[in-house]
């Protein structure tokens, strides 16, 4: 695997529209970067809330004859990445409760920075979870609220959460989206015909020929049903903290996040780079496909050339398996393989979002200068991250990152680089543009906008060892 950050997850929600569950297959397809280990889609037909969950990509796990037992005009769906709780069936999402407010459906892209502590109080209560991810205190709180009405009831439940959440929910005839106070993570909203659409990156609705209209605002609650949309802010306000790092890598570039282009974001941290870091060479190299932008923007800025050194391939599954440890080296090189005819004899900028744990980043060098490199730069479109993330991310621990436990020119010197340059804090948030002050960019700065409960933090990170161990193959 490439020694990049995991993203978290996706959710797409639409109401109103006669082929709910098709529509909603095909969100999760543009949504499929967001989360690989897990899809699944609930419909209703106004009666019932059905379900159907498994784990693999959503091409592997849905097909047509599932999608023919969930009618309807209302749906949502959900494509999972672990951040809390292990990888297994009994997490994957949406989440389906049958309660005393009726049923709801769930889907959740963030982390709850309190959920060990809010699990604990509810087990003491007399609460038994099926499935060990943050998502279900949420359902939990609902289950056990006493407010009249199902509405009051989630609003009852939300206001007792911290940390990052874009929610999607339905009943048997609403369609809910809610957005943490602090706007950690996006949510979209738009239009399909006479059809209500919600999800996390405006390229879903690009796909199924829905129209963006805004987003949902950070704190607010949006109700679809028969009536129409209803919008309400029943939460209290919070600091704006946007992940800078949907900007950086995570979200596709043909997306439009926290209003912004991806594309024209990502193409400025590499003009930005540039003017920071420049460099003596003959041709600029993206590592596909996250540096793509970055390097287009570098190109443009230094007058470099750009050419595409780096071949992708698309077809490498989730897990390649490596029989012998002989060949164990072989990872890389069979995600990316170099074009000698550009690469060879040449100075060369090669261009990526970030660099984790260095493992791979010294791969890609050594393979680059192997393919004929007279001279590689490696050049890095954001700041080191230092600190793990904490809001829907799953990150290394502190320890494993190298860009906490080591200096730049130490780096360097892992990486076998003959220089490295990163993109300045600075300069990433000039990339941004107006509202830089509303992005968390606590993954380098160590600086945490949600402050956390008691031993939360070591709870979190036991979550992600935990998870990691369960996907660990075994050795003998």
């Amino acid at each position: 695997m490439l020694d990049k950050f995991k993203d978290e997850c996706g959710v797409f929600g639409i109401f109103g529209h006669p082929e709910a569950a098709n529509m909603t297959y095909l969100g999760l397809y543009a949504l499929q970067h967001r989360g690989q280990e897990s899809a699944g889609i609930a419909a209703s037909d106004g009666e019932q809330v059905r379900v159907s969950r498994a784990m693999g990509y959503i091409a592997d796990t849905i097909n047509g004859e599932t999608l023919a037992k969930l009618p309807g005009d209302l749906a949502m769906g959900h494509v999972r990445y672990s951040t809390a709780g292990e990888s297994r069936l009994a997490n994957a999402q949406p989440i389906l409760i049958d309660c005393a407010h009726g049923q709801i459906a769930i889907g959740h892209n963030g982390n709850l920075v309190n959920a060990g502590e809010l699990r604990e109080h509810l087990v003491l209560q007399g609460s038994i979870f099926q499935s060990s991810t943050d998502t279900e205190v949420v359902l939990h709180l609902y289950a056990r609220s006493k407010a009249p009405t199902a509405q009051d009831a989630l609003v009852e439940s939300i206001s007792q959460l911290q940390g990052a959440f874009s929610l999607v929910l339905m009943t048997r005839d609403k369609l809910m989206a809610v957005r943490d106070p602090h706007g950690f993570r996006p949510l979209a909203f738009g239009r399909l015909g006479d059809a209500y659409v919600v999800c996390s990156e405006t390229c879903a609705m690009d796909l199924i020929g829905a129209t963006y209209i805004r987003d949902v605002e950070p704190g607010e609650l949006l109700v679809i049903d028969r009536s129409g949309l209803r919008s309400f802010k029943p939460f209290p306000a919070a600091p704006l903290s946007h992940c800078v790092f949907e900007h950086v890598y995570f979200a596709r570039p043909d997306s439009d996040v926290f209003g912004r282009s991806v594309n024209e974001i990502r193409t400025n941290l590499g003009r930005e780079l540039a003017r920071e870091q420049p460099a003596i060479a003959d041709v600029v190299v993206p590592l596909p496909d996250s540096g793509v932008c970055a390097a287009m923007g570098y190109a443009e800025a230094s007058g470099i050339p750009l050419r595409m050194g780096l071949i992708r391939n698309h077809y490498v599954g989730r897990t390649f398996i490596q029989p012998q440890s002989s060949i164990r080296h072989f990872g890389v090189k069979v995600k990316l393989n170099p074009v000698r005819s550009i690469l060879d004899g040449q100075r060369v900028v090669l261009v990526d979002d970030s660099i984790v744990r260095g493992t791979t980043s010294r791969k890609i060098v050594k393979m680059v200068r192997a393919a004929g490199a007279r001279e590689v730069h490696l050049r890095i479109s954001c700041p080191p991250t230092i600190s793990p993330c904490y809001y829907g991310v799953d990150t290394p621990s502190k320890s494993e990152l190298i860009g906490a436990t080591h200096s730049v020119e130490g780096i360097r010197d892992f990486v076998e680089a003959d220089t490295l340059g990163y993109l300045s804090l600075e300069g990433l948030l000039r990339s941004v543009g107006s509202g830089c002050q509303h992005y968390c960019t606590s993954c380098y700065t160590g600086v945490y906008p949600v402050v956390f409960p008691q031993n939360e933090r070591s709870y979190l990170q036991l979550a992600l060892k935990l998870d990691k161990i369960e996907k660990e193959p075994v050795s003998s």
